[in-house]
C-alpha cells in the first residue's frame, strides 16, 4: 500500500482513538496518542498533554462528562509532519441555574502531528469553536440565562463557556472560531509547521 495512504490511515486512527479513549476514561491508552511534549488547548485548559490527562482524570472521577463525537477528517501531509482537521462536536451536561442542561458545541480539532521512529503522535491540539447551543435535559423546564453575561462570551462557544464558568472553570476568551484573526493565525502556524518550522 502507498506510504502516504498508510500515514493518512494511521493519523485518522490516532484522532479517533483520542476521542474514544478520553471519553471512556482509558487513560493508559489515551497517553499513547501524544508525543512527550504534546500541548492541549481547550476552553477550560491550556497546557502540557500530561497535565491535561491528569485534570481530565480528576474531573472524570468527580463526574464531569465532556464528550466528543467526530465527523470528516482532512489531512495535509508533508513528509513526517501533518495537519489534521477533524469535524467534531463537544457535549457537556451540567446544571445551569439549577436546571440540568446539555451544551453541544460544533467545530474542528486542528492537530499538529509528527512521525517519530515510525509512530505518529499529536504535538499540539487546538480546537476551533464554530457554533453552540444549550438545551434543558427536560424540554418542559424553563431556563433563564443572564443575557449580559452570555453576550460577553465568544460567539462560537458562548453557551459552553457560560456553563463551564458556572461550574467553576476559568474559560479562555480568545479561542479560534469559524472566522477572525485567531483562526487565521492558527492557519498560518499550520502552514509553518508543514514547512518544517518549530511549533
Amino acid at each position: 500500500m502507498d506510504q502516504q495512504l498508510l500515514d493518512r490511515l494511521a493519523i485518522r486512527d490516532l484522532v479517533e482513538n483520542w476521542a474514544v479513549w478520553r471519553d471512556a476514561g482509558d487513560w493508559e491508552r489515551f497517553a499513547t496518542v501524544w508525543h512527550e511534549e504534546g500541548w492541549m488547548s481547550a476552553t477550560w485548559f491550556q497546557g502540557p498533554a500530561r497535565d491535561f490527562m491528569r485534570v481530565s482524570q480528576e474531573g472524570f472521577a468527580k463526574g464531569v462528562r465532556i464528550l466528543h463525537f467526530l465527523g470528516g477528517c482532512s489531512i495535509d501531509l508533508e513528509g513526517a509532519r501533518a495537519i489534521a482537521q477533524t469535524k467534531m462536536t463537544i457535549s457537556q451536561r451540567a446544571p445551569v441555574h439549577d436546571v440540568p442542561c446539555d451544551v453541544v458545541c460544533t467545530g474542528r480539532f486542528y492537530d499538529f502531528l509528527e512521525k517519530r521512529q515510525g509512530k505518529w503522535g499529536i504535538v499540539r491540539r487546538q480546537p476551533i469553536y464554530e457554533k453552540d447551543r444549550i438545551d434543558p435535559v427536560d424540554p418542559s423546564a424553563t431556563l433563564q440565562l443572564d443575557q449580559k453575561a452570555l453576550a460577553a462570551l465568544p460567539e462560537g462557544y458562548r453557551h459552553l463557556a457560560y456553563m463551564q464558568e458556572l461550574i467553576g472553570y476559568k474559560v479562555k476568551r480568545d479561542m479560534p472560531g469559524l472566522t477572525g484573526p485567531e483562526v487565521e493565525k492558527l492557519y498560518a502556524e499550520g502552514r509553518e509547521w508543514l514547512a518544517g518550522k518549530a511549533n
